[in-house]
């Protein structure tokens, strides 16, 4: 047998059934924020500021030289928590010398941007440092597809990074010195 249970209700109080109350808090808090100084902006001209440590868009870059840096590792695929990237290795060719100490480049490079939670990990584990976060928070499309950066695309977006290391330059450099002695 199921018990009911009757609760009964307060009597409102005139001020209370008149809303009179309410109406005034809104009206303070309407005044209140009149004369303060306006935070919005017009966008697109004025942009906002961005914060320090924002994670943006992953984009893959280039060397100085206008060499692909990614070496088709695939770390950032597998380290990936929504499995946004998918990276089809490709071979080089063995005469390219531009390529020579390079083992394979990526054939495919995709990064779903739906799928992409701005973790910031891709970057993080990339040894060669060939993807970065740029601070691009606007990203739109009209259908999903136009949303899947493809290799062309990433390039695109990233550019070309000053490289700290030089590392390939100097392997050629004492790969010459080693020759020349």
């Amino acid at each position: 047998m199921i018990k009911t249970v009757v609760i009964e209700r307060k009597p409102l109080s005139l001020s209370e059934r008149t809303y009179l109350p309410q109406i005034a808090s809104g009206l303070k808090t309407t005044l209140s924020n009149l004369f303060k100084k306006k935070v919005t902006l017009q966008y697109p001209e004025q942009r906002p500021s961005i914060p320090r440590g924002y994670r943006g868009v992953p984009t893959l870059v280039k060397d100085p030289n206008g060499r692909e840096k990614c070496v088709s590792c695939q770390l950032c695929e597998f380290v990936c928590p929504s499995k946004a990237i998918r990276i089809t290795p490709g071979d080089i060719p063995e005469d390219d010398e531009e390529q020579s100490h390079v083992e394979k480049a990526p054939k495919e490079f995709e990064i779903d941007m739906l799928r992409c939670i701005y973790c910031g990990y891709c970057e993080e584990v990339c040894p060669e440092e060939a993807i970065f976060l740029q601070e691009d928070y606007s990203l739109s499309g009209y259908s999903r597809e136009e949303l899947v950066n493809d290799k062309e695309k990433l390039y695109e977006m990233g550019g070309t990074l000053p490289d700290k290391h030089f590392k390939w330059d100097k392997k050629k450099t004492e790969e010459e010195q080693g020759n020349a002695h």
